[in-house]
């Protein structure tokens, strides 16, 4: 039997416990590490729900891609890179009151 360190996806943590399951019986898993805190599941089969596309759908954004052209680019929909930009962008506002 061979044991495979879980990683968090969001901070890279090796402190990683089980957390019950998902609606479609895939594993949950959440990060112990001090600061994040976060749950995720190892394999998604949604693209949209990966960190990694998140932060190119932010990526593109910024460098002036429109939707559609970054939902095909990484094979999302419109929707999830409409959602996705107005999370960084409300998230951007309450940073901008803070100062």
């Amino acid at each position: 039997m061979v044991l495979v360190p879980i990683k968090c996806l969001h901070c890279g943590s090796i402190n990683v416990i089980r957390h019950g399951q998902t609606s479609n019986e895939k594993q949950r898993f959440l990060c112990r590490n001090e600061g994040c805190g976060k749950t995720f599941i190892q394999d998604y089969s949604d693209k949209g729900r990966l960190p990694e596309i998140k932060q190119r759908i932010v990526d593109m954004a910024v460098n002036g891609s429109g939707i559609r052209d970054t939902a095909r680019v990484l094979g999302v929909s419109t929707d999830t890179v409409i959602n996705e930009v107005k999370k960084k962008r409300q998230s951007c506002k309450s940073l901008t009151r803070l100062s």
